[in-house]
Parts: structure tokens; sequence; C-alpha cells
């Protein structure tokens, strides 16, 4: 007997709430600042540049185990190169002593992390004692660096990991919870620097994994809108705002609504704004891509990867976590982030190629394929966002294009602005982040391209795809908006793990917009 939308509604929900287990990754390990003479652990690490001369242990070694670890280096042949690691069993006193290369030159704020991502494995299930003294950096702060990308790298996505045991034990079950000592010349100082400015930046990453890596029975539009609210309050200077889907009627948001109606879930769009500097101070807007499980609608998508559309909301998870890791700092700057969320399924009034949506500032679409439905939801938002903030500085950052992907691959988000300098301003900010980006062109051709026969414009037009879906963007932009669209559809997911990013969901985009912020802040 067919389900009326209705008892389709219950059916879903009562089969996600039958199958739903309390969100959790694993504990993240406990970070303090200590001084050498306070540090006591019988797991170290140390950090060795190329001529591997050992930093100041004090009286950590004594004077045999500092020539026994000094012949263990020769014998292994470790030599210093950035990244590389050897542990030695049983120097002294020790379970373990790793070192990790530095490399030759002067560690960047970037590099600093990927060590404090390496670091993460290292042995020792209780304690370890990093020593962080006397690097080649020029970071006034390096130990929180260390930290931070300690932190980015120690993450595991375990929620449906049921800890079964087998004839070889627990699988698949990584330690959790040490203590992880820094040691530097500075503690006070490093851990204020953490507490103040990386402890909120860690947080935001770790939800926008969370988000990334759940899948589509679990994060639906209502069920994002409950797990970011949660997160955000008690939040000093952070509003949440939620539009339901009566309110996205009203306000005449067809692109948003349009996708969502094919889906038991109705859509939402979730607002968080916070107010850090002066009320008539325009604000930075962020806007996310927020596609809870995209199947491609009536244009269904292959199965060969589908399941991977869970990450559809990379976008929206990374303002999300963005707007969190600001709002935690008490930065000195207005930010807001839209994130438009709804689930793209071919259910019996899902819209068709052909038909015609109209958006909220009235400007009408044609679509061509409802698996090219990301764009509709930024369509409404980017527009909304420009109507009821007057922003500085509009971001959109979507996974929105497999043109994007091909051309940049894992390495690069794709940049596209009307202005060349900005792009080189977001290059140089990826740079800095550790998020690298690299431009793709915006030309007029494009926006002439999505010319409609019968509305005002269509969703798609062939190629480059990835410039075709900001040209669609675009013309929801004002021309004299500042304006900076992020196609992450190469480097939001990771077949392979990186230091400060684990294998799955990267989390990609917190850190890029973070920065971004912080410039903007510093001017």
């Amino acid at each position: 007997m067919p389900l009326t939308r209705s008892r389709a509604l219950k059916a879903s929900l009562a089969l996600a709430l039958s199958l739903s287990v309390a969100p959790a990754t694993l504990a993240a390990d406990k970070i303090t600042f200590s001084s050498l003479s306070e540090a006591d652990a019988s797991n170290i690490v140390l950090y060795l540049d190329q001529t591997l001369s050992l930093p100041d242990i004090g009286e950590l070694m004594d004077i045999e185990d500092v020539a026994a670890l000094n012949q263990a280096l020769k014998s292994s042949g470790f030599g210093g190169a950035f990244g590389k690691h050897e542990t030695f069993y049983g120097l002294g006193d020790f379970d373990a002593v790793t070192v990790i290369g530095t490399g030759n030159e002067a560690l960047s704020r970037r590099q600093l992390h990927d060590l404090g991502g390496h670091t993460v494995k290292a042995p020792g299930e209780e304690t370890i004692a990093i020593i962080a003294t006397g690097l080649n950096t020029a970071a006034a702060l390096p130990s929180a660096e260390i930290a931070m990308g300690y932190k980015l790298g120690d993450y595991s996505f375990l929620t449906y990991k049921t800890g079964k045991t087998g004839k070889k034990g627990v699988i698949d079950m990584p330690n959790d919870d040490r203590n992880v000592i820094i040691v530097t010349a500075n503690p006070a100082a490093e851990d204020a620097v953490m507490k103040r400015d990386y402890d909120g930046l860690a947080d935001g990453i770790r939800l926008t994994r969370d988000l990334g890596n759940e899948p589509g029975m679990a994060v639906y539009p209502e069920e994002f809108v409950k797990r970011v609210r949660a997160e955000a309050r008690g939040i000093p200077g952070l509003r949440v705002t939620v539009l339901e889907l009566n309110d996205l009627e009203r306000e005449g948001m067809g692109g948003i609504v349009g996708v969502g109606q094919g889906s038991v879930h109705d859509p939402r769009m979730l607002i968080l704004d916070y107010r850090g500097a002066d009320r008539t101070d325009a604000p930075i807007a962020l806007v996310g891509k927020g596609i809870t499980f995209d199947t491609g609608g009536i244009s269904l998508k292959p199965n060969t990867g589908q399941w991977l559309m869970k990450s559809d909301l990379s976008g929206a998870a990374a303002v999300a976590g963005t707007l969190l890791a600001t709002a935690k700092r008490g930065a000195d700057i207005n930010l807001v982030g839209l994130m438009p969320l709804a689930e793209n399924m071919p259910g019996s009034r899902a819209i068709r190629p052909g038909d015609v949506l109209s958006t909220y500032n009235g400007t009408t679409i044609e679509v061509m394929s409802t698996d090219a439905e990301g764009r509709l939801l930024l369509a409404d938002a980017v527009a909304y966002a420009q109507d009821k903030y007057d922003p500085e500085l509009l971001v959109n950052i979507a996974t929105l294009t497999g043109s994007a992907a091909r051309a940049m691959g894992d390495n690069y988000g794709a940049v596209i602005t009307r202005d060349f300098d900005l792009s080189v301003e977001m290059m140089d900010i990826g740079k800095r982040s550790g998020e690298d980006v690299w431009p793709l062109p915006l030309h007029d051709s494009h926006f002439t391209q999505i010319d409609s026969d019968i509305a005002d414009i269509k969703s798609t037009a062939g190629n480059p795809g990835a410039s075709i879906g900001a040209a669609v963007v675009g013309t929801f932009v004002d021309a004299d908006q500042p304006w900076v669209h992020l196609d992450i559809a190469g480097v939001d997911w990771r077949d392979s793990a990186t230091p400060t990013a684990p294998k799955g969901h990267a989390g990609w985009g917190v850190r890029f917009m973070d920065q971004l912020v912080r410039d903007h802040e510093a001017k």
C-alpha cells in the first residue's frame, strides 16, 4: 500500500530513531603546557632538525641515555627530514622515545600544525611529554600552534563502531583521553593563547567533521539545526534564527523549497548571527550549501559513490563551525552565517527537469537537472544575506561541482570571484590557514550561457561546470558586492589522512574562513 506523505514521514522518523545512537567521536586527548622541570612521562617526543642536535632536555635524560639515543639515531638512519619519525623503545627509563623531523628551514604556523598532527601517532597510552623548546620558527608561541595541530590530528569518528571483541580483542579502537604534556619555555602564555584562540576553533572543526561523517538517516535539516543549536547555546553575542518551511514559502524562497519538496524532511534555513563589534559595523556574511543527502533527485545519481553524498552539507557545516569558533573566542567583529538546508530526494512531489522556480529576489530559474541543486539553495540564501545584512564581504562555500573536483583534485579548493585581486588575497589566506585555494575564471560568457528561453536563467549549461555554477550563484549577487565563491567538492572528503585531517570528512573550510575573519578583524 503506498505511503502518504504523513505516513511516510512517520515511518522514516521511526526508522531513524530505531537506528540512531548518540553522536560521539573519540574523546580528545587532554593537552597541558609545562616547564621542563615539571615534565614527568615515560613516553617522550623530541623534535629534531637535520643537524640532529638534541633540544634542551635538562635532567630528563642522563648522559648514558643521551649517548644511547644518539647511537640509535645513527643506526636507524634518521635524517631529520620534515615529518619523518622514528620510535626507540627501552632507552634508559623510558618506555619510548619518539623523534620527529623538522627539516632545515624555519617552521611556519602551518608546519607547526603539521608537527602537532604527526605527534598524535606517538606511543603512550596514558601520558606523553612533547619537548617543544628550541624550535626554529618565527611564531611567537609555537607550542600553542603544535597543540592546535595535535587537536586537528586527534580525531576519529567511531559513533557506529560497536567495539565487539573477537579473537584479537577490541577492533579499531585507538587509545583515547591520554594526557599530553607540551614542554615549553612559557607555559602560561601558551595555555592562554590555546584557550582564547584555538580551543573554540578545534571544537568548530570537530563539529563540522561530525556532521559530514554522519549518515543521511541521522542528519537531515531539522537534526542539523538541532545539533548546531545545542552547540551554540549559551555563547555570548550569538543569536540563532531558524526559518522553517512556512517561513521559506512566505519569503518566496522557491529554490530552497523546491529542492526539499521531494523529501519527507522539510527544508530549513539556519542563521547564526554573531555581534562582537559595534552594531553599526557591516558584518561578513558566510553562506554554506547544506544538502543533507543528495540522491540527485529525479535526475538520479548512479549508485557508485552515492553514499558519499551524505557530505553534501559540507559548506553549511563549515559555516556553522566557523561561527561557533568566532563567537567562542569573543572576536571583535560582526559575522553572520546562513545555512540553507534540504534533502534532495526523488519523491512524488520532487521538482522535475524543465520546472521553473521563483527565488527570493524574484529571479526565475529553469531547472535543467535536479542534480544541480546546491546553486538553487545558494541563490535564495545569498540574495537574502544581501537584503537583510548588507555585508562588507559575502562568501559562499559549497560542494558544488564535480568539475571543480576534477580541476583541483584534493589539493585545492576552487575560488571564483569577479575581482582577481580578491582571488589573490584568498590564495594568501589559504596558504596561511593550511587550506589552499586556487582561482578559476568567471567570464561574461558564463552568464550568457545560462540564459533561458522560458525563464530568467537556467540552472546549468554544460562546461566549464565550476564557472557555470558560480555564474548561477553570481546572478544573485550584486555587481558591486565583494563576493567570494568557494567550490570545495574536491577537498571536503579525504580518502587518506594528512597530519591534520583524518580519512573521511576533513572539516575543510573552517580554518580558511576563520583566518579570513581574523584578517578582517585585525584591519
